[in-house]
């Protein structure tokens, strides 16, 4: 077992990652909202857009999950191989990328985009996927981890306000790769399900490093009193 997928185990990966127009879009305010999440006890960060990784990897000491979210099209979580290997080089331990069963633009299959990661950079792949059929699909292709990050956010899938724990319970049952729980995961205790349905890991962004929806969160509860 690669060490630093070692030192993820049962623990907590918080997303520092801010939507375009926000006043938090900036690489040294991600910067300073992953060092608060190391000081929380965060286990490692995810982090999205090369300014982005740079900026936290120079200032935490903590295993570093990169992306780069860029196009219009469905596959958009590090959609290319170059895009890949952008995200590796500007500082991330591990790349995250779409999984799906979607073409990738560059026309590349997974599995030659995961080897060419490996092989040109030495960083681990995280596969982002959204069905059981996908993460064993990443699997066999190589990945790393395999991360329920897009379960509800395909055609073909549903979204439910809950995390999809079932979908982490099966690809746990299936799959002999990490699986990391991502999505939707806004309470101490769905994280701790989460453990227990199998994760390797949890990832959770919106509940620590989102304002704007924790405050729409709060407002609109006392709105409908």
């Amino acid at each position: 077992m690669n060490a630093l997928i070692e030192g993820l185990r049962h623990r907590l990966v918080v997303s520092c990652q801010a939507y375009p127009g926000e006043p938090m879009r900036t690489p040294d305010t991600m910067r300073r909202v992953a060092l608060a999440a190391a000081q929380g006890g965060a286990a490692g960060i995810r982090a999205q857009g090369l300014a982005d990784i740079a900026a936290i990897r120079e200032a935490v000491d903590l295993p570093l999950i990169g992306l780069w979210k860029d196009g219009n099209d469905d596959v958009f979580i590090t959609p290319t191989l170059e895009h890949a290997l952008s995200v590796a080089r500007a500082g991330a331990h591990v790349v995250a990328l779409d999984a799906t069963a979607r073409p990738r633009p560059d026309g590349r299959s997974l599995r030659e985009t995961i080897a060419a990661v490996h092989q040109l950079t030495g960083a681990l792949v995280m596969a982002d996927c959204s069905t059981l059929a996908e993460g064993i699909a990443a699997a066999a292709a190589g990945a790393d981890l395999i991360g329920t990050t897009l379960a509800g956010y395909t055609a073909y899938t549903t979204k439910q306000p809950e995390p999809d724990l079932d979908l982490v319970a099966r690809l746990a049952a299936t799959v002999d790769v990490p699986v990391v729980a991502e999505g939707r995961i806004h309470t101490p205790a769905q994280a701790t399900q989460a453990l227990r349905a199998g994760a390797w890991s949890v990832v959770v962004g919106t509940a620590i490093t989102h304002p704007t929806t924790i405050t729409g969160w709060f407002a609109s509860a006392m709105a409908a009193r």
